[in-house]
């Protein structure tokens, strides 16, 4: 039943995600603990009606648009993701490399080279569906901020207060982080990787289809997708909370309010391994299984996201299930994408910072993004008998509203509070 929304959802906690959620906790303390609890309905809605959209036309969120707007808006959409994803893979790579140096002292460019020729390999070579099920495994090192978070004294009725009562700093630091940590939840990439690996999964099982092409879907597929999604969305925004949790508790308590180095941030997990000889080190060792893990599960998924989005919008062969002569342009993307990315460690970037900032390019990318997922979601000529519900459709407009307010926000105090930019 878990397919498509738990490796979503595991995807989500990338180290994009672990670096924005660590440094909203080292700099605000539990101000930001708020944004796992309300982020989920609007995760949930928006990413139910992506795998929807997928499951009842037979393609993906590309493969929709192009059928049913503009060239224009469709070369938009597809660059808009392209870019986010290029961006975000480079920051990744710099992220599994740098976590790496904290175990393995070698030079950082060999090991981000190694990361990128390992990811081109496996997805090119192995089944998506293969690696993954290893790399999962690697996921559960994310089990490490819970325990930390338990062994430490923590005001837990202070953590269930800022956990329901939303805070809010008219600051640029704060909308910048904010905007991050709602971009590296609600990101672009999972918009176009689940409707995609929906599709992949009713190919796997052999869906019959109507006469216009679109699968007979039984009812018991939509309930499997919905609760595939909603334990997917419920392990990203655990991870979420447990990270600030834990960073706001043993770095922002004393005095850590900035996060520079992997270094820093594996600090938050000391307290796990304090009766250990050498405990830094295993906190050190922990932290960089966490981010080697989801950086070698979440690259894939964006490198895919990005090359089903130009495959559909280019009518090119597509698909993970597909051998690589079958799919040529769609594995040259991938291929592409992760040079790309590669290179752009290259160039002088600090990798704790271009992950933040990738966080932050994700949130304002998103925006025009999910007007068109809502579009979609409410139309009944393309979704026929399975548009969006009342309900559906309420938080997925939300969703486009609160990412829009939170763009907006993070413009203004950039204009007001920083003209130097």
């Amino acid at each position: 039943m878990l397919g498509p929304g738990i490796i979503t959802g595991a995807a989500d906690d990338d180290p994009s995600g672990i670096a924005t959620y660590s440094q909203a906790g080292a700099q605000f303390g539990f101000g930001q603990l708020w944004t796992a609890l309300y982020q989920l309905p609007l995760m949930l809605a928006v990413q139910e009606a992506c795998a929807r959209i997928g499951m009842v036309t037979g393609k993906g969120l590309a493969g929709v648009i192009r059928e049913h707007y503009t060239r224009k808006i469709l070369v938009g959409v597809v660059l808009l993701v392209a870019v986010a994803n290029i961006i975000n893979i480079g920051a990744d790579i710099g992220a599994v490399a740098a976590a790496g140096r904290l175990v393995v002292k070698v030079p950082f460019w060999t090991l981000a080279v190694a990361t990128a020729v390992l990811l081109m390999v496996s997805e090119v070579v192995i089944t998506y569906k293969t690696y993954a099920s290893v790399l999962k495994w690697l996921a559960l090192a994310l089990l490490s901020y819970p325990a930390t978070a338990f062994i430490v004294k923590q005001p837990w009725k202070q953590i269930l207060y800022a956990t329901v009562a939303p805070h809010i700093e008219l600051t640029f630091a704060f909308f910048f982080i904010i905007t991050g940590v709602f971009g590296t939840s609600i990101s672009p990439y999972m918009f176009f990787w689940q409707a995609s690996e929906e599709v992949e999964e009713e190919q796997a099982i052999g869906m019959p289809k109507r006469k216009d092409g679109s699968p007979k879907l039984p009812r018991r597929l939509l309930r499997n997708m919905r609760i595939d999604t909603l334990v997917g969305m419920i392990f990203a925004e655990l991870g979420q909370w447990f990270i600030i949790i834990t960073t706001a508790s043993v770095l922002f308590k004393h005095g850590t309010t900035t996060i520079n180095t992997p270094a820093d941030a594996a600090k938050a997990l000391e307290p796990l391994v304090r009766s250990f000889p050498n405990s830094g080190q295993i906190a050190k060792d922990l932290f960089a299984v966490g981010v080697i893990g989801l950086g070698l599960l979440a690259i894939p998924v964006l490198a895919g996201s990005a090359a089903y989005a130009l495959a559909e919008a280019f009518g090119w062969k597509e698909g993970l299930s597909k051998k690589f002569k079958q799919a040529r342009a769609f594995y040259a993307v991938i291929v592409v994408s992760i040079v790309i990315g590669l290179l752009m460690n290259f160039i002088g970037i600090d990798p704790m910072k271009a992950l933040v900032y990738t966080a932050v390019f994700n949130g304002v990318a998103a925006v025009p993004l999910l007007f068109l997922i809502a579009k979609i979601n409410a139309s009944p000529r393309i979704l026929r008998n399975h548009q969006g519900g009342v309900l559906s459709r309420t938080f997925v407009w939300a969703t486009f509203g609160v990412m829009g307010l939170s763009a907006v926000a993070l413009l203004f105090t950039l204009i007001f509070q920083h003209p130097a930019y």
